[in-house]
């Protein structure tokens, strides 16, 4: 098998990243997924798991996590989703003593292509045979691409894998795990018509992820002895609503819950920021992700370690410190280029979007820095909520370049436009042109920032 058919095949299944509507919970069987994996031997059932689900910062806080394990020593897999440009990007390793990446280069550490081709051409024939006999319907792109995952990062003998759910985290393919540590990020409105039309629902979704089973600590290179501890949970700041789910699920799991804004606080320090955590203060930690909402998923991703110490792993601040500086998440308020500013960023719900527009004024309207112009660059997929992101973003903008990207999610621009009326306004039909608008439109000293969906980012990023 060569590495295009590979990918053919992969591309044979049914994905629902792409179709904007379908029934969830008929869709989506947890059950389906653990079937398949008995006939491979369970691999998931060998790693060192840190689950991530929530509504914003989730792969943000994945990374945090990893690149402080990495610095620890530690050889960490990393699933992530969606992608920006290659779906490889979803599968990687970050082993220590390896290179840092360069800004706007290839994902550090990401499966390379021979590696997936020999596992998909391994992987198959237990994948046709299980699909033929399957009661619960054939596997789906984002299970097939989950297994592969599990089944990569076992044999390459990780240390630790940090998982991010897909979609919601009940019936999420990465939640037939048996995790060390559960994460919930800020729960905000997403994906309404599938997880539910109040945050209460959404939660429920969400905090499915946290499971009332005993795990063993056997992370460690160096080996510890097992013994059985409660799951712990870590939650970024919630709404009430919110977190009383939370709260109900861990006291229904059996599962130690620590929270933050109770019993983990960060401050702004005149040198980066500062971390109360869970047996500690971290003072002086500094990152290079823009936005106030990243201190947040880096101060839940220091007492995520400091949580491990619960399975005699203990992370010094020196790893934590360097890790966290180290981090890099492109896509992600990303600065690509200057003169103009050109900014990358995957907001896709309302509550990124607010934080976006926020993390803007703070980086780039304060301390004498000012652009003449915001060119905002727009693309969002039509299940989201349109409204609320635009309503967000029209006050920072001051011209408007509406676009779409290739994926039959991609809502119209002109639906967009609506939500424009008094700005300047171009819309084109796909991404490229829409590069091609911005750049010939911006002076110097003006700042473009493109955003509303992953899938914009990632064309523009590459084009």
């Amino acid at each position: 098998m060569t590495y295009p058919e590979a990918i053919l095949y992969l591309e044979s299944f049914i994905n629902y990243e792409k179709i904007p509507a379908y029934p969830y919970k008929e869709s989506l069987k947890l059950e389906r997924l653990k079937d398949f994996l008995k006939i491979i031997d369970n691999p998931q059932d060998s790693l060192k798991a840190i689950h991530i689900a929530g509504t914003k910062g989730k792969g943000s806080t994945c990374v945090f996590i990893t690149y402080i394990l990495r610095q620890a020593g530690y050889k960490v897999g990393l699933y992530t989703s969606p992608h920006l440009s290659d779906f490889r990007e979803r599968i990687r390793i970050l082993a220590p003593n390896t290179e840092y990446p360069k800004p706007n280069t290839e994902f550090e550490g990401m499966i390379s292509k021979h590696e997936l081709t020999v596992l998909v051409e391994r992987l198959k024939p237990a994948i046709e045979k299980y699909n033929k006999n399957s009661k619960y319907g054939p596997l789906t792109f984002f299970e097939v691409y989950t297994a592969l995952a599990f089944v990569y990062f076992k044999e390459q003998n990780v240390n630790f894998v940090v998982l991010e759910t897909g979609l919601g985290g009940r019936l999420d393919a990465t939640n037939v795990v048996n995790p060390l540590v559960c994460v919930i990020t800020p729960l905000s409105y997403e994906h309404t018509q599938k997880l539910g039309s109040t945050l209460k629902e959404i939660a429920a979704e969400k905090a499915g992820i946290i499971k009332g089973r005993k795990v063993s600590a056997q992370a460690s290179p160096k080996g510890t002895k097992s013994q059985s501890h409660r799951i712990i949970v870590i939650s970024a700041p919630q709404d009430k609503e919110a977190i009383e789910v939370i709260r109900d699920r861990c006291k229904e799991a059996g599962a130690k819950l620590y929270e933050a804004n109770k019993d983990i606080f960060y401050e702004k320090a005149i040198k980066g920021f500062n971390v109360l955590g869970i047996y500690g203060e971290y003072p002086n930690l500094e990152i290079q992700l823009l936005g106030e909402h990243q201190l947040i998923n880096a101060s839940v991703a220091v007492s995520v370690i400091e949580a491990l110490r619960s399975y005699d792993i203990i992370v010094g601040i020196d790893s934590m410190r360097q890790g966290l500086y180290n981090t890099v998440w492109p896509g992600r308020c990303e600065i690509v280029a200057k003169n103009p500013f050109v900014i990358l960023d995957g907001a896709q719900n309302t509550a990124s979007a607010k934080a976006l527009k926020e993390t803007i004024k703070e980086q780039f309207c304060a301390n004498g820095r000012k652009y003449k112009k915001l060119i905002l660059v727009l693309g969002i997929s039509k299940d989201k909520d349109i409204k609320g992101i635009c309503n967000e973003l029209n006050g920072l903008a001051d011209e408007v370049i509406l676009t779409k990207a290739n994926n039959p999610r991609a809502a119209e621009p002109e639906v967009l436009s609506t939500y424009f009326k008094n700005k300047k306004t171009f819309i084109t039909d796909n991404v490229k042109k829409a590069k091609i608008k911005a750049i010939d439109t911006a002076k110097k000293e003006d700042l473009i920032l493109v955003t509303g969906s992953l899938f914009v980012v990632g064309e523009f990023r590459d084009d």
